[in-house]
């Protein structure tokens, strides 16, 4: 089972990861919707919202552009995914982020439970940075990235295998 991201999120990363592969320019919102068969509409609306979150840099005007705002080794997606995804700073009844449900309402530990998985969530997706996305070593083996594929994984896996 998957967590589901929006196309918001998704677009966001293919735009980081883009612009991590060209750090020695400044690149375009055409070109990267190119690229990647992105809307330039729906590719300027992550671009605002990347720029307002501080990751990137952008310029106006005829050679205007944009570039990541820092290092790829300084981007956690957990980051990425917390300023992308508005669900994640609301709980269920849209309370903001930090507010809880009057203690006990039913779903109060509902909600709680539901913070502690979204918290374990983005820490588990801040251990990956831009740099671990875009390095040589992120080339996928047996289906599974690099950077995702642990040790521990790859000896679970292996036993599996041998034992199957």
């Amino acid at each position: 089972m998957y967590m589901h991201l929006t196309e918001f999120t998704d677009n966001a990363l293919r735009l980081l990861v883009y612009l991590g592969k060209h750090r020695e320019r400044i690149a375009t919102i055409n070109e990267i919707a190119e690229r990647y068969g992105i809307s330039r509409h729906h590719l300027a609306k992550v671009s605002c919202v990347l720029a307002a979150s501080g990751l990137i840099e952008t310029s106006r005007g005829r050679l205007g552009g944009m570039r990541l705002a820092g290092a790829p080794r300084d981007i956690r997606l957990g980051e990425v995914v917390r300023c992308t995804e508005r669900g994640l700073a609301r709980g269920a009844r849209g309370a903001p982020e930090g507010e809880r449900p009057a203690c006990g309402q039913p779903d109060d530990r509902l909600q709680q439970s539901l913070a502690v998985a979204t918290a374990a969530y983005l820490a588990e997706l801040n251990r990956v940075t831009l740099a671990d996305l875009i390095s040589s070593s992120a080339q996928p083996q047996d289906g599974v990235p690099g950077w995702l594929a642990t040790n521990a994984w790859r000896w679970q896996h292996s036993t599996l295998e041998e034992g199957a």
